[in-house]
């Protein structure tokens, strides 16, 4: 069954929604963490025991980077719904 030039249109812009929405996260995401990593050195200039926030950054680091791996399979996408939109482009 072939998809229509319409239904390809709304699915690159709905692609092309959540490349900017991925961003958008990926961006506040670092900044969470580099929130965070302040915060690990304020707890450790005063003494404090950073183990498990050291952890917690780390994993927050693992997310962001799953997410940023979402992110290339929505740009692909985008890519090949863009081709397939106006293959003459």
């Amino acid at each position: 069954m072939a998809v229509s030039l319409a239904e390809r249109t709304a699915q690159l812009d709905a692609e092309q929604r959540l490349l900017v929405k991925a961003d958008q996260d990926i961006e506040e995401g670092w900044q969470r963490i580099r929130n965070q990593e302040d915060r690990v050195r304020e707890l450790m200039a005063g003494g404090r025991d950073t183990c498990q926030v050291e952890r917690l950054v780390s994993q927050l680091k693992q997310t962001l980077i799953e997410w940023e791996r979402h992110r290339v399979l929505i740009a692909q996408r985008v890519a090949f719904l863009q081709r397939e939109v106006n293959p003459e482009a």
